[in-house]
């Protein structure tokens, strides 16, 4: 079962150091989606305490692989063919949600949607749409 534990497992197994830098967390997973919860910390912050928009994109690939890996059931390669992420308004606060699904899965290509959400807030700082190539 592909569940938040499994793939929080996943994610600090097989991602790159730098993304672990994030300290991403797993928060949930569901069929064909997941939620990933980072801190907002003056290591990701710029200048006005604001999350820089690396942080959030990193995010937002991030938490679509996982939500492809709950689509799949177990974390598989894939690779991102399209990152597309809207920036709309400064990222403050304590933490960033990032909301992940899966839109459609082929047998070659999955297209995704996230959306981030700062914490305590709630209010949207970026949205983000990506394709994946599954080898």
């Amino acid at each position: 079962m592909f569940d938040a534990a499994a793939a929080q497992r996943g994610l600090e197994e097989s991602f790159a150091p730098w993304v672990l830098a994030l300290e991403p967390t797993v928060v949930a997973t569901g069929p064909g989606t997941a939620d990933l919860r980072i801190p907002i910390t003056e290591r990701l912050a710029r200048v006005g305490g604001i999350v820089s928009g690396q942080a959030l994109a990193a995010l937002a690939d991030t938490s679509m692989v996982i939500a492809a890996a709950a689509h799949f059931g177990a974390l598989r390669p894939v690779a991102t063919t399209n990152l597309d992420t809207q920036f709309l308004r400064p990222g403050t606060g304590d933490a960033v949600l990032c909301r992940a699904e899966v839109v459609r899965a082929g047998r070659a290509l999955i297209f995704a949607r996230a959306t981030l959400i700062t914490e305590p807030s709630g209010k949207t700082v970026a949205t983000a749409t990506a394709t994946f190539f599954v080898p």
